[in-house]
């Protein structure tokens, strides 16, 4: 579609649901204003405002209303967001799947986003490891099903997992966490031991960490990371259910969230089932 066709098309829309192209173009100013934010480069949200306005016909105080969903169906995919935005959370799904596209055409942007890592940081060892959502005294956010729904339908899990940057980035971090928080405790021989498994050894061990409680006890660490909020799904392979069923009083799930941004943690320890529902995603199919 050529643009003057497209600026007629936006300019005849319903003032009350937003199109198709209206999410899109609405989408992608967010995440301009977002590169620019994790880049630490200056932006100017009043022009983007100024610009949409005349792209969609729009009010300046529908559009914000606007940005703000797109902060709310971001945190749903697991990506970071705008924290000029707050997140409002009754969108539609077509501003999710106007999200969805604009990831298809710009793969560069998450591999750009994956420049921007923690890895091998010295404050590590500092990192407060927070407890568990399934474990407060406090119900789920009212907005956990709604983000879950668009977690699920676009594969949030899949995706986080098929980055191997994040997932290196995390077991990095991880990694020298778990050593420095052995020297603090005097205990230079075991931090010396501490094995990055899956960069040594590859995926197969069940986990990804072999690490060391002060007092010399096997600590066996599946890290799992998301640029998402703390209730991200993730995905988790039979054969890791299968060691952390074996090998339950050393295995440590270890869950980093919101990682570009700032990141936080918490463990989960077996079993996983009292903590998260897990769903079988993919079958074997073999010929007889």
């Amino acid at each position: 579609m050529t643009q003057p066709n497209r600026q007629n098309n936006l300019a005849n829309m319903s003032s009350d649901d937003w199109s198709d192209e209206e999410n899109d173009v609405v989408v992608a100013s967010y995440f301009s204003m977002l590169s620019d934010e994790l880049s630490g480069r200056s932006y100017n949200k009043a022009a983007h405002n100024r610009l949409l306005q005349g792209q969609t016909r729009r009010s300046r105080g529908s559009i914000e209303f606007k940005l703000c969903n797109v902060s709310a169906a971001a945190k749903a995919f697991g990506l970071p967001i705008i924290r000029g935005y707050q997140p409002r959370f009754k969108f539609q799904m077509s501003l999710a799947e106007a999200i969805s596209r604009w990831l298809a055409q710009n793969p560069e942007w998450e591999m750009a986003l994956n420049g921007t890592l923690p890895t091998g940081m010295a404050e590590a060892a500092s990192l407060f490891v927070g407890i568990a959502p399934t474990l407060r005294n406090a119900p789920p956010p009212d907005e956990t099903e709604k983000l879950r729904a668009v977690a699920l339908r676009f594969d949030v899990a899949g995706r986080d997992e098929r980055n191997r940057a994040l997932g290196r980035a995390g077991e990095e971090f991880v990694f020298h966490r778990e050593r420095g928080l052995l020297r603090q405790q005097g205990r230079n021989d075991l931090a010396r031991k501490v094995r990055w498994t899956s960069q040594e050894d590859g995926d197969g061990a069940g986990f990804d960490i072999a690490s060391f409680t002060p007092e010399g006890r096997e600590r066996l660490i599946e890290v799992k990371t998301t640029n998402g909020w703390e209730r991200t799904p993730f995905h988790i392979s039979r054969n890791e259910l299968a060691v952390a069923e074996a090998r339950r009083e050393d295995w440590y799930l270890f869950r980093l969230y919101e990682f570009t941004r700032a990141p936080g943690a918490f463990e989960l320890r077996p079993p996983l089932e009292a903590h998260v529902a897990l769903t079988a995603t993919s079958f074997q199919a073999s010929f007889g």
